[in-house]
């Protein structure tokens, strides 16, 4: 009987954290990936001389950019990209 009931929690507590939604943790590479694409795309940011940094889903933001625009664009831009925690915009403006 202590057999039985056993197995009958082991199955239930296993059908509780199968039916749990997965969380699953976005990679530093994934989320470095993703920031690039974002950033070199953008007609505002020109992101091509950006350097990023990432460790632990914060972002870190470092270079030149023309505007205040880009500035801050390339900060939300960032932060939109799924496992960023936070920024740390080090971007400097610089006119051409």
């Amino acid at each position: 009987m202590r057999v039985r009931t056993a197995l009958v929690l082991l199955a239930l507590l296993l059908a509780a954290a199968l039916s749990l939604p997965a969380q699953k943790a976005v990679s530093d590479n994934l989320i470095f990936d993703q920031v690039r694409i974002r950033l070199v795309a953008d007609v505002d940011v020109k992101g091509n001389n950006l350097r990023i940094g990432v460790s632990g889903g914060v972002v870190t933001l470092q270079g030149n950019v023309e505007s205040e625009k880009a500035l801050k664009k390339a900060e939300k831009l960032t932060k939109r990209v799924k496992g960023v925690k936070s920024v740390v915009n080090q971007l400097r403006i610089v006119k051409p």
